[in-house]
């Protein structure tokens, strides 16, 4: 029996009110199991674009299936360009009627530009991610989540195929996918940044170093990054950008989204080896970002995701606005954390006006008081929707200014 999604209530919301919806997400993170329990669900018809006898099967049927009130699920749909221009004539004939097509597929180049070209305003976008925490059915697969990754064939759920599993697949995406997506480069190369790049996970982004090592321009490497982004494999954080007379540091970070992925390529053969690493801490903030950003997408919260580092070293791992509200969060890879840790994030967060601090960590006795929330990630996921549908006291009151808060907010009140 597969494991429910937390997307799929978002994707049923979005079919409820869109003509079409594109679920998009990584090779093998679940996409076609999803979209198969969908059509069954809804005695629909499936169709997988990227074989030939599927694509006549759909082209002998496509004025029946135009006409049928029934989902019609196109698989790996830009393998079949031609499709496009025959759902933008069907939405377009009955543009009030929803809940007619599901796409699905990487984003790759060929789909981003027949989705923007054919139709655009026609339907809405949805993610789906490898599996997430709160997906997970027991306690040892959440646990062995952060080491082996949430892939269903080769991590979380099949833990004996790691790392081999997550090493085939990537050179796979080098050989075959990437290519076909329009990435002209050597496959070894690829590998090699990819390495590259799990070397610096979590650190800021200088695409000049790269350039260097591997002997080509920082353009080439910035397009090639690019194309490991639209795959779902890499996430590059961007910086907060505000006038806080301070220096900010203006280029993005880069995380691996799967941590999985991130460890076979770091060579970590044994998952239980994971705490001895020196990067582990950077793997941790990773995977705690990824998990937070993740569960937000899942439900349809509209969210925006930043950081924030000063010239001098000073840090939020990550700043992010939840509907009205604004979240500085920062991530310890430890059991115990300090009170001088959660005081020094509330004098970064004075700074950006945050109305939530949040220390994220191993601890086993999470504490919420207030605006201030020191926890480990499973408290944070378990409480996300209370403490986003919740509003934070106003700013002067949450930490003890004397004075007025500062300028740039509305002063807010919580409801009684």
């Amino acid at each position: 029996m597969p494991l429910p999604r937390r997307a799929e209530a978002r994707i049923r919301t979005l079919l409820a009110e869109s003509p079409a919806v594109a679920l998009l997400g990584p090779r093998q993170a679940g996409k076609t199991t999803l979209a198969r329990r969908l059509a069954h669900a809804t005695r629909g018809h499936y169709y997988d674009l990227e074989l030939e006898s599927e694509r006549l099967r759909l082209d002998l049927e496509w004025d029946q299936r135009i006409r049928a009130r029934r989902l019609v699920v196109l698989d790996e749909a830009q393998a079949w360009p031609e499709v496009f221009p025959r759902l933008r004539a069907a939405i377009d004939a009955e543009r009030s009627r929803a809940g007619r097509f599901l796409l699905l597929g990487s984003v790759s180049p060929g789909l981003v530009r027949e989705i923007s070209e054919s139709l655009a305003g026609r339907l809405a976008l949805a993610e789906l991610t490898p599996f997430l925490w709160s997906e997970l059915a027991s306690a040892a697969q959440r646990g062995r989540l952060w080491a082996v990754g949430g892939y269903p064939d080769g991590g979380v759920l099949r833990p004996s195929r790691f790392p081999k599993w997550q090493s085939d697949y990537l050179d796979l995406l080098c050989q075959r996918d990437l290519p076909n997506w329009g990435l002209g480069a050597p496959p070894a190369l690829i590998r090699r940044l990819m390495r590259m790049l799990a070397a610096l996970h979590g650190q800021t982004w200088n695409a000049s170093v790269l350039a260097r090592s591997l002997g080509i321009d920082q353009k080439t490497v910035n397009r090639y990054v690019d194309y490991l982004e639209g795959a779902f494999l890499v996430r590059r954080l961007d910086p907060f950008h505000a006038n806080l007379k301070k220096r900010l540091v203006k280029s993005p970070k880069l995380y691996w989204r799967d941590p999985g992925l991130l460890h076979a390529l770091l060579h970590l053969a044994d998952p239980t080896q994971l705490l001895d690493q020196p990067w582990v801490g950077a793997s941790f903030e990773g995977f705690v970002i990824e998990q937070l950003l993740g569960h937000l997408a899942a439900s349809g919260r509209a969210h925006r995701a930043a950081f924030l580092r000063t010239s001098d070293g000073r840090e939020i791992d990550a700043l992010v606005e939840v509907g009205d509200q604004r979240w500085a969060i920062e991530v310890k890879l430890s059991a115990r954390p300090t009170p001088e840790d959660m005081k020094q994030l509330d004098a970064l967060a004075d700074w950006v006006e945050a109305d939530r601090r949040i220390l994220v960590s191993r601890t086993p006795s999470p504490i919420e008081a207030g605006a201030r929330v020191s926890c480990d990630l499973p408290w944070l996921l378990e409480n996300l929707d209370r403490l986003a549908d919740r509003l934070a006291p106003a700013a002067g009151e949450r930490i003890g200014w004397r004075g007025p808060p500062p300028r740039g907010r509305p002063r807010r009140r919580e409801p009684a």
